[in-house]
């Protein structure tokens, strides 16, 4: 199985990124195109993978809560490209870029489903967090960043 890891550049990469997203993590509870944007995208690191092809099958992003803290958000892998290693890659090159950005630790709300995938990464649950679209029971959980001295 062949991806890439790559940051989007073009409005084309963006419009399959957001697409993407979108279809992963808000049309299956019939929320709207569009929703899946806030208003601080332009300041985050996006980090998609892609097929052979060129098309997106894995999203994610981080961003900045202050100087020490970055938030991992909309991470997700399409179904038939699950359970192959592309997550992890994600989340391994977003965790570099927060190293190189100074970040001490990252935090995430992880849907219940995915708890053991983060967990296998090294994330630790500290509390339940919020329930999405009243019934995806979100936690929240965290990594501290450790750096060679």
């Amino acid at each position: 199985m062949f991806y890439r890891i790559k940051q989007p550049q073009s409005k084309a990469d963006f419009k399959q990124y957001y697409h993407l997203r979108w279809l992963l993590l808000r049309a299956p509870w019939k929320q709207p195109e569009g929703s899946e944007v806030d208003k601080i995208e332009d300041t985050c690191f996006h980090l998609m993978a892609t097929d052979n092809n060129d098309q997106a099958i894995a999203i994610a992003r981080l961003q900045a809560n202050s100087n020490s803290e970055a938030q991992i958000r909309y991470m997700g892998v399409a179904q038939a490209y699950q359970r192959q290693g592309i997550g992890h890659a994600l989340i391994k090159t977003i965790e570099q870029h927060a190293i190189v950005s100074n970040h001490e630790k990252i935090v995430l709300d992880a849907r219940e489903v995915a708890l053991p995938f983060y967990e296998k990464l090294g994330y630790q649950v500290i509390e339940k967090s919020y329930l999405l679209f009243n019934e995806i029971q979100h936690f929240r959980m965290i990594k501290e960043l450790w750096r060679d001295i």
